[in-house]
């Protein structure tokens, strides 16, 4: 039986074979597409636990996109049609939260290099209405996960001299976060110890 692809074409499983062996890898996207996902998902997991909990209200906040050409209900071409500001926001205890989560797998220090200026200057903004603002780090290869207040890690994004934060000043301010089946990770646990005194 022969069989053909919707263009008419002959199918033959060599040529598909010969395909295969030829094409490229898109490399860009394999190494630095999801690059933070498993903490990201950690913290998705957490969202809907807590929020279907009725214990907050607080969601990853949607990259804001431009599509520009589809086929068949996929997006096939898209750009970034303004800059994004942090991961997640929303309520908890009365309070506006906001916060960005970042990885790394550094066992010595976290890198400032993936973060952006205006996300700084969202978080500054967030702190000076009395809003509360913190940063989610994970250090993966030490499988811990701490949560840093934004009023002890700007200085050291502010600084010239500085270009990433020691993984023992990190361990010092910040709060660990406890893992556990549901919530995945504890962090509402942590965001009570440091702002609510519990």
């Amino acid at each position: 039986m022969e069989i053909r692809y919707p263009n008419g074409q002959v199918y033959t499983p060599d040529s598909e074979t010969e395909k295969k062996k030829n094409r490229k890898k898109p490399v860009a996207l394999d190494r630095f597409a999801k690059r933070g996902m498993g903490l990201e998902d950690d913290i998705n997991r957490s969202n809907e636990y807590y929020n279907s909990a009725g214990r907050c209200l607080v969601y990853k906040r949607p990259t804001p996109i431009r599509v520009v050409r589809m086929q068949k209900e996929k997006i096939v071409e898209a750009y970034f049609s303004e800059k994004s500001t942090t991961d997640y926001n929303g309520i908890y205890r009365g309070k506006y939260v906001d916060f960005e989560a970042k990885e790394t797998v550094s066992r010595t220090s976290f890198a400032f290099k993936n973060i952006r200026p205006q996300q700084i200057t969202h978080l500054k903004r967030v702190i000076e209405l009395g809003g509360i603002a913190f940063f989610i780090i994970r250090f993966k290869s030490l499988n811990e996960t701490y949560l840093l207040d934004c009023r002890d890690f700007l200085p050291y994004l502010e600084s010239a001299e500085r270009k990433s934060m020691p993984y023992e000043e990190c361990r010092k301010k910040g709060v660990l976060i406890e893992e556990g089946l549901s919530p995945r990770l504890r962090y509402l646990d942590a965001v009570d110890r440091k702002y609510f005194g519990k």
